[in-house]
């Protein structure tokens, strides 16, 4: 017997947006491993000099799909890929790949996005909203679709601290169509100089293009069955194909990576604050059950009504930690204090901790003393020794990243989540079990630990064996001693350095 959610994606065409990113790769896995999807339609476009089909063949080779592999070898063959680009006009798809995505497609999954934070106000337009209008142009042409997920983020609204399930169009200094209206008339380098009048309170180009694109989905899709999902965070795999499964270091997770390599040791981040994020195979679950439900609501709704599709707003899927069991960034740091004695790196160069602080000032003090003077006498060291210096060069760039997603790490936001625990609340025991998404059971401690074993193999390329870890424990002991002498020595320092300045100094003065 197979549950409801197999049936619904048994013999079906998908064809989903961003499937060479985290998400995408995750869910394009768990569609080949969990259902009998028919095909999947997967934009994607030549990368470095490698073709689109090589770039799927890469895909043998990829972690992520190691599982899969040894179930089905031949997984790719219910992959096609379909030349394109969402930043491009018309999403660079050829006229004969369009025809053939509106006679077979029944499911579009657009997960297509540029995260980055500092990303130019013409490029994240084009891609996170523009290439969302595009998508949603194309689902519309489709004469099979049954359903249509954008995935959005939790943060698309972060300009209001309570975030209902609902739709903020109001917060908003300017209507899409101006903004794209802008865009057509001014040119690039114009249209990024009026970034900071047309964000308005939004903290960056993501935020804003993607709470655009929520705009575009609300105007356009309205006639469609489609759903809106805005994830927290998304960070490594916790249970499925494999755990602790990553290939970024997006958001907290760098924080993470740099803290035990010993590099970062201070940052902007407020323990009593929510930690809203998320594992991916959660997040893929979801975006395939949201699919479902849609779908499912759609057909019921079709019987009440004389049109195709009623027209309503597309609804939408909050999915961040719940109340029932939540996680604050103190249970992330005290994960870091935990793990970094039974998961220490070979590679590490110094002796791993954190220290937080929620004012800029005190931020700006603290780096001077655990990053910048370290780093000028690791550079002097490599210069001695002919070698390039590195250090102060890679906190700079650091210290920028840190600065960019400091109000996520320190501000806090509360969600309505009733459509989600409606979704999963409908769900068969079977299709909890195979497409889990409750994050209400989840074991914080055992992910946090799952996760830096994971960065440790998939990002650090140290193999989880005896021996490395055997070594990496010796590494740390010996930084352990360091760290404790320079501590001494720092700390000794401090009172002869009071007493030079309060008795010492006056009296030469005098």
């Amino acid at each position: 017997m197979i549950s409801q959610i197999q049936a619904f994606y048994r013999n079906k065409s998908v064809f989903i947006t961003g499937g060479s990113g985290f998400l995408g790769r995750v869910t394009i896995e768990k569609l080949l491993r969990s259902t009998e999807v028919k095909r999947i339609y997967v934009l994607i476009r030549p990368k470095k000099g490698v073709g689109i089909r090589d770039r799927i063949a890469a895909w043998d080779t990829d972690p992520v799909f190691s599982v899969l592999l040894k179930l089905n070898p031949k997984f790719s063959d219910r992959v096609t890929p379909i030349a394109g680009d969402s930043g491009l006009p018309d999403l660079g798809i050829s006229v004969e790949d369009r025809k053939l995505l509106v006679n077979e497609v029944q499911i579009v999954l657009h997960c297509a996005a540029t995260v980055r934070f500092d990303e130019p106000l013409h490029v994240a337009l084009d891609i996170n909203t523009r290439g969302t209008l595009l998508v949603v142009q194309l689902a519309k042409e489709m004469r099979r679709l049954e359903t249509f997920v954008y995935v959005s983020t939790a943060f698309s609204n972060c300009v209001i601290r309570h975030i209902n399930e609902a739709y903020y169009p109001e917060k908003l200094a300017c209507s899409v169509d101006k903004i794209f209206a802008l865009r057509e008339m001014l040119s690039n380098d114009l249209f990024d100089n009026m970034a900071p009048a047309l964000l308005g309170q939004f903290p960056n180009t993501y935020t804003f293009t993607k709470a655009l694109a929520e705009q575009v989905v609300q105007k356009e899709a309205s006639g469609l069955p489609a759903c809106i999902f805005r994830p927290g965070m998304i960070l490594a795999t916790f249970k499925e194909p494999i755990t602790g499964w990553t290939d970024n270091l997006y958001g907290p997770l760098s924080i993470l990576y740099g803290c035990i390599f010993g590099v970062l040791r201070v940052t902007l981040l407020d323990k009593n604050a929510r930690a809203h994020i998320v594992p991916v195979d959660y997040c893929a679950n979801m975006v395939l059950s949201a699919a479902w439900k849609t779908a499912v609501e759609n057909v019921q709704k079709k019987k009440n009504v004389t049109d195709k599709f009623p027209l309503t707003d597309p609804i939408i899927y909050n999915y961040v930690n719940s109340d029932q069991n939540p996680v604050k960034w103190r249970n992330f740091t005290n994960a870091v204090e935990d793990l970094r004695f039974v998961c220490p790196l070979e590679q590490m160069i110094w002796y791993p901790f954190l220290k937080t602080y929620t004012k800029l000032w005190a931020f700006e003090l603290a780096i001077l003393l655990y990053h910048i003077l370290p780093g000028h006498i690791i550079d002097m060291v490599l210069r001695l020794r002919g070698q390039k210096p590195r250090m102060i060069k890679m906190y700079d760039k650091i210290h920028k990243n840190i600065k960019k997603v400091s109000e996520f790490a320190i501000k806090n936001w509360t969600f309505d989540m009733n459509n989600t625990d409606r979704l999963i609340e409908c769900m068969t025991s079977e299709d909890k079990r195979l497409f889990e998404c409750d994050m209400n059971g989840l074991n914080w401690n055992e992910y946090f630990k799952v996760a830096v074993f994971g960065m440790r193999e998939y990002l650090a390329k140290e193999k989880p064996t005896e021996k490395s870890f055997q070594n990496a424990r010796k590494i740390m002991k010996r930084f352990q001693v360091l760290h404790r002498i320079v501590q001494i020595i720092a700390y000794g320092s401090l009172p002869a350095l009071i007493w030079l300045v309060i008795c010492v100094i006056p009296g030469v003065l005098h």
